[in-house]
């Protein structure tokens, strides 16, 4: 048995200053040192990663060659307020983006803090742009946990409890969950009755041409990692088209080679107008950024979009090395590959264990699916909240969300033995839950998103 003294007296302490609304506990792990894909708690205690931080740690933990950015630029400048002053990090950042976003068209680049800022800036800029103030975003959808990126979410209702009024002209269409198709669909008879349903309110209530901009996650992260077909993201692009609506890609989770593509939209072969980004771009170091058409990126004067602590030298640094690694590692290609290897595993599971109701994913961004019956495909939470806790007992840092999908996120460098391990530890925690020996006192404890 793990001691986990030092981990509790840390938690007791938090639970005394600092408030529930910043946190989803899932157990009490206290991390102090992190290396590649293995985190390292206050006991001393080792677990593989398979979260990397909510998809932050692409290059995994104090890679090297970060590391060593952070440093070299500490030594330099740490910061000056790039809204009244220049920095050159920031523009070489800014010119690494521009290639390696979609699209060859002119863009420019916007810094930030944080992906919830980033989808503040988008809404701003589609707003402005086109000067038409209604946004849409999907059902399911999470985009951050400030004021503009809480009015486009909609995947939990305790972001929304108490605050409100929220944005004004914000709307939700209907997110293509194959899985659990609300029209009761499957891919046969599937007629896009989800993006019908878009079009009959363009026609009935929502005019389209009032419609700035479509904000859309290649992937549905915190809804489960639930993928939307290629036929669906084609027309949703069509009808922004038709409309000059603008599309905006959020790839604050999904971005900087996560889905084995430098950002997920790029797996649907779509341009979109904007990208907002976050998590991933500087493996740790607080920064967000937005690329968009220049015309577009023209639209808004200062400063309306413009913060103290953004892109500092340090982060725009970490940024570019983060970026180098994906590059001089070939994490693109070793993520698909990895990921492919991965999915596979768990699709053999799922022949073996009823509860696993559905794997997909794209590249390392893999959600499995737990739940209580085939046919009804209830959620299963008390399963994804034990195996999790389960498995951090067992050295595995894995969480769920969605009330039942298990996150397979780990660092993109990640080694095949770190993984086959890491599989065995969930097989093992599965086991263990359907022969009943873990408790229901980890529900106490274990919430999860």
């Amino acid at each position: 048995m793990r001691k986990i003294e030092n981990c509790m007296k840390v938690v007791e302490e938090d639970i005394r200053v600092i408030p529930k609304f910043t946190r989803s506990s899932y157990y009490p792990l206290v991390v102090k040192k992190g290396h590649g894909s293995i985190v390292e708690d206050a006991d001393g205690n080792k677990y593989i990663d398979f979260l990397s931080s909510a998809a932050v740690l692409n290059v995994g933990s104090c890679h090297p060659k970060v590391v060593q950015a952070i440093i070299d630029q500490t030594k330099e400048l740490i910061h000056y307020t790039p809204g009244y002053m220049y920095l050159e990090e920031q523009v070489d950042l800014a010119k690494k983006l521009i290639t390696i976003t979609p699209g060859k068209y002119k863009k420019k680049v916007a810094f930030g803090l944080s992906g919830s800022d980033a989808l503040d800036g988008v809404i701003k800029l589609a707003r402005a742009y086109t000067g038409r103030n209604k946004i849409i975003s999907f059902t399911q959808s999470y985009h951050g946990s400030t004021y503009g990126a809480i009015s486009v979410s909609t995947v939990s209702l305790n972001m929304r409890r108490k605050i409100g009024p929220l944005l004004p002209d914000i709307f939700h269409a209907n997110y293509p969950d194959c899985y659990r198709c609300v029209f009761g669909k499957n891919e046969e008879n599937c007629n896009l009755e989800c993006l019908e349903q878009l079009k009959i309110n363009f026609k009935s209530f929502l005019p389209p041409e009032e419609v700035g901009g479509i904000i859309v996650e290649p992937i549905a992260g915190d809804a489960g990692l639930v993928i939307p077909p290629q036929k669906y993201m084609d027309e949703l692009y069509n009808v922004c088209k038709e409309n000059k609506i603008l599309f905006i890609s959020d790839e604050v989770q999904q971005g900087f080679g996560r889905t084995g593509k430098w950002f997920g939209i790029e797996n649907y072969n779509i341009v979109p107008d904007i990208i907002a980004m976050g998590k991933g771009i500087a493996s740790g170091m607080p920064l967000s950024a937005i690329a968009g058409r220049d015309k577009i990126m023209k639209s808004l004067e200062d400063p309306a979009h413009l913060f103290t602590m953004s892109g500092n030298p340090i982060t725009c640094k970490a940024a570019l090395a983060t970026i180098q690694v994906i590059e001089e590692e070939n994490l693109l290609e070793y993520t698909r590959k990895t990921g492919a290897y991965v999915k596979e595993s768990f699709l053999k599971m799922k022949d073996k264990y009823s509860i696993i109701g559905d794997v997909r994913g794209l590249g390392l961004s893999i959600g499995v699916d737990l739940i209580k019956n085939k046919e009804t495909k209830e959620r299963n939470y008390e399963a994804a909240a034990k195996i999790c806790y389960r498995c951090w007992e067992k050295g595995l840092i894995l969480t769920f969300f969605a009330n039942s999908v298990l996150r397979i996120q780990p660092p993109l460098n990640i080694t095949k033995k770190e993984i086959d391990t890491a599989l065995e530890i969930i097989e093992e925690a599965m086991t263990e839950y359907l022969n009943g020996n873990i408790p229901d006192k980890v529900l106490e404890v274990a919430k999860g998103w």
